[in-house]
């Protein structure tokens, strides 16, 4: 039996009004399409999560919002607040307490970037994969049973892909 992560870093945000907190940053219109492209691309290659983890900055609440207005039956996401510019740590025990087949985690740079490349026991051969841009989305297999045994460096990257790939821009 297998599991399956969806580990997504946020989509682009708007840095327009620079008096606004960074937790409640909403995404820009260039994320909006991102997102939903992102979507549409989940969707469209059947990978559906049944269980999704967010952190609870308003940009990682929409991006998965936009995300799931694509996916059919897509579950509500899970705040959890370590997830807001967590580390590779906090992201891993998060996600050993997950109980779903098929998990989308949601988070931020640098820890998400840093946690992608731990997980795995190979990186996907694409040039954006050690940087994690926003929306940066892979897919990895785990040879475990349950979440709970997931341990560092055993995932298999299934897909990856960058926003940039799916739309103009």
């Amino acid at each position: 039996m297998t599991r399956r992560l969806i580990l997504l870093r946020h989509a682009k945000s708007s840095w327009s009004d620079t008096s606004m907190p960074d937790h409640d940053r909403v995404l820009n219109g260039r994320g909006r399409r991102a997102a939903t492209a992102v979507g549409r691309w989940l969707a469209e290659k059947g990978y559906r999560p049944d269980q999704v983890l967010c952190s609870p900055a308003v940009r990682t609440r929409e991006t998965w919002q936009r995300i799931s207005d694509e996916l059919p039956d897509a579950p509500q996401a899970t705040l959890i607040p370590g997830l807001y510019l967590g580390e590779p740590v906090d992201l891993f025990d998060a996600l050993t307490k997950a109980t779903g087949r098929c998990v989308a985690l949601l988070a931020h740079n640098p820890g998400i970037g840093d946690f992608a490349g731990r997980i795995l026991a190979a990186a996907p051969d694409h040039p954006d994969f050690r940087r994690y841009p926003t929306l940066a989305t892979l897919v990895a297999d785990f040879p475990i049973d349950d979440w709970s045994a997931l341990e560092f460096g055993t995932g298999q990257a299934v897909d990856f892909v960058v926003p940039r790939a799916l739309t103009d821009g």
